[in-house]
């Protein structure tokens, strides 16, 4: 029987948020620096040659726009990377980041925060043997706590 925690919808609405956020204040910006003529009339200062200069206001909402795309960009990235990551409990062992734990290498399950933090830490023995600790939390992945029963089944 196998048993999969995809990435939550936690983790997945907040990427979206920050994305719609990021494109919002960018297109914000970017009107009121270059066309929203109140705004820029307000914040451009006049020096005693008759110069006009932007002030700090109208030049960082002339400069912040593309660092906004961009960065909603990266995060837009970041979330096709990470949309199918999940943790799977089968037959075998588990599954999780890419590793793959044998039932047989799993030291302990600490559970301890489970119910009121959201997360358990399993120790396990690498292939070098070396003890190693993986954490895992139901802010990143739904349906964790069937995978918890699932390993506490296994191993006792």
């Amino acid at each position: 029987m196998t048993i999969d925690a995809p990435l939550s919808r936690y983790k997945k609405q907040n990427l979206m948020i920050a994305i719609a956020v990021m494109i919002g204040l960018g297109i914000w910006f970017y009107y009121d620096g270059h066309y929203n003529e109140k705004f820029i009339e307000k914040h451009t200062i006049v020096d005693e040659d008759g110069n006009e200069r932007p002030n700090s206001t109208l030049a960082f909402n002339r400069k912040t726009p593309p660092i906004l795309f961009v960065g909603a960009g990266f995060v837009a990235v970041y979330f096709f990377v990470i949309r199918n990551k999940k943790v799977t409990a089968d037959e075998t062992g588990l599954t999780a980041n890419g590793k793959t734990i044998e039932y047989k290498d799993i030291e302990l399950i600490n559970k301890t925060y489970f119910d009121t933090k959201g997360y358990f830490v399993v120790g396990y023995k690498d292939p070098q043997g070396n003890s190693c600790q993986m954490k895992l939390s139901d802010r990143t992945y739904d349906n964790l706590k069937t995978v918890l029963d699932h390993l506490v089944a296994k191993i006792s």
